[in-house]
Formats: C-alpha cells, sequence, structure tokens
C-alpha cells in the first residue's frame, strides 16, 4: 500500500498515512479539524529489473564473450586420477 502525506495549513502539522490507492483522500485534520492538503512525494525507489531499461543501474562486467561463460583451463589437482596399489 502506498504512504501519502498530507499537511495542516492551520495547525502546521504534517501526516503520512497508509492508504489503499482506491481510498478517498483524509479530509480533516485530527488535531484543528481544519481542512488538509495531500502533498505530492517522490515516494520510494522503483527497482525494474530485466532487457530494456537502463544500462547503467545494473552495470556487468564487460566481457568480449557477449555472456558466454569462459574456458578455463582445469585445475593440476582436479585432473590426476588416483592409481592402485
Amino acid at each position: 500500500m502506498p504512504t501519502y502525506d498530507y499537511f495542516c495549513a492551520k495547525c502546521d502539522k504534517t501526516y503520512e498515512f497508509f492508504q489503499s490507492m482506491s481510498d478517498s483522500p483524509i479530509q480533516k485534520c485530527s488535531v484543528c479539524n481544519n481542512k488538509l492538503r495531500r502533498l505530492v512525494s517522490g515516494g520510494t525507489g522503483l527497482i525494474f529489473k530485466g532487457s530494456g531499461f537502463y544500462l547503467t543501474d545494473y552495470a556487468k562486467n564487460k566481457s568480449n564473450n557477449s555472456g558466454k561463460s569462459e574456458d578455463k583451463k582445469p585445475d593440476k589437482n582436479s585432473t590426476k586420477k588416483k592409481s592402485k596399489k
């Protein structure tokens, strides 16, 4: 649910309310019963994941293989076979 900010000009008080988007705006200040004004806020940051968004947001290391895994030489210890006695 989004958070909405309201401001009362008479008592100089700011309120935050968690409301559904379908709820009607709050009309009256709980302190002085004056009319409230809903403020426009920046909200929280949104994260868009996937292709088609800004490349700088989720930068990956540059490689010449265009996403393919690199072929690595096998480790010497991992390729040794155990000898039978």
